[in-house]
């Protein structure tokens, strides 16, 4: 289903879609590639939305910051100083996270309106090419972003794209979840395949290598109740895969909900929204960014989010929902 949502000042329509199977049903925008709904049942069958997100469009334009739902690119997380080297050439990008790039600058892919196509009868095609220089970045890319709830109902995220000049490319998925669909997630219990983490400063930059998460409180191989205080990259154990594994699990105690993510991604951000801001509280919600590291293009040692002229850039995360 596929129905207007708002308009944009410069008159752009930004319409939502609406895909339904086994129970689940998600809205998607135009606007951002943002995953605006997404209804799952409890233990009891009642269906609940699982994502923060808002009613309107004028919430989304309102309140861009938190990137609710949102479609994140060229390079999700931070690059510090907002510039960084490729091929001897250096690139300058907005600074619009202290000294930081933050999710591809002040426009990046979540304040771009997508072309949709269906893919099937339950999949969206999103798709757009982002010109060479856009928020700085090199090369003229060709990306899409394809969103398929499967038989079980899971939601899929599939991402290609293709330069014609060399560039870095990190995407993802930047939804918040709460699984009891209202209220504090910070009884939500969390379980993470990571045995490293990105130490960072204060700028949220890493700070050195990767640390053993043994005996600290990034340590989430067996799972525990969030909290709060989080914002940091975990490195998955096996790093970067041909085809998705599952990494994390996310279970609310209060409802049975539990959100399952598998990737082929390296890495996983978990930020447990403390500082949302207005209309939300801190800990409404915890994001499960899977990407690449943050700061990549500045590191050779961290995995490569470099994409050259001839290359495919594949990514794949699913978000798999059941009852425990």
């Amino acid at each position: 289903m596929n129905e207007l949502f708002g308009t944009l000042s410069d008159g752009a329509p930004v319409h939502r879609w609406t895909l339904e199977r086994a129970g689940i049903r998600v809205g998607i925008l135009s606007y951002g590639g943002i995953v605006q709904s997404l209804e799952v049942p409890d233990r009891d069958g009642r269906a609940a939305n699982v994502v923060l997100g808002f009613a309107d469009l004028d919430g989304y334009l309102t309140h861009p910051e938190p990137y609710l739902g949102a479609l994140i690119g060229r390079y999700a997380n931070r690059i510090a100083g907002g510039r960084f080297p490729l091929d001897g050439a250096l690139y300058a990008l907005a600074q619009n996270n202290g000294p930081n790039s933050l999710h591809g600058g002040d426009g990046g892919f979540d304040k771009r309106v997508w072309d949709v196509t269906p893919e099937g009868a339950h999949g969206l095609r999103l798709s757009r090419v982002s010109p060479h220089g856009e928020e700085g970045f090199p090369g003229r890319l060709e990306v899409s972003a394809t969103y398929t709830l499967e038989a079980d109902g899971a939601l899929a995220l599939s991402y290609e794209a293709v330069t014609d000049a060399p560039t870095v490319v990190n995407l993802t998925n930047h939804s918040y979840f709460n699984l009891g669909g209202s209220g504090n997630a910070g009884g939500h219990e969390l379980r993470l395949a990571a045995s490293r983490f990105t130490p960072v400063d204060e700028n949220l930059i890493p700070s050195g290598g990767l640390a053993d998460v043994t005996g600290t409180r990034f340590d989430f191989r067996q799972a525990r109740k969030t909290g709060g205080g989080y914002d940091h990259n975990f490195a998955l154990d096996g790093g970067v895969t041909d085809t998705p594994r599952e990494v994390a699990e996310l279970h609310d105690p209060a409802s049975g909900r539990k959100v399952t993510v598998e990737t082929t991604e390296p890495g996983l951000q978990l930020y447990t929204a403390d500082h949302l801001g207005e209309p939300f509280a801190p800990g409404d919600g915890i994001a499960l960014e899977t990407q690449h590291y943050p700061d990549s293009p500045n590191r050779p040692d961290f995995p490569s989010t470099v994409l050259r002229p001839g290359e495919v850039f594949r990514s794949r995360t699913t978000y798999r929902f059941g009852i425990r």
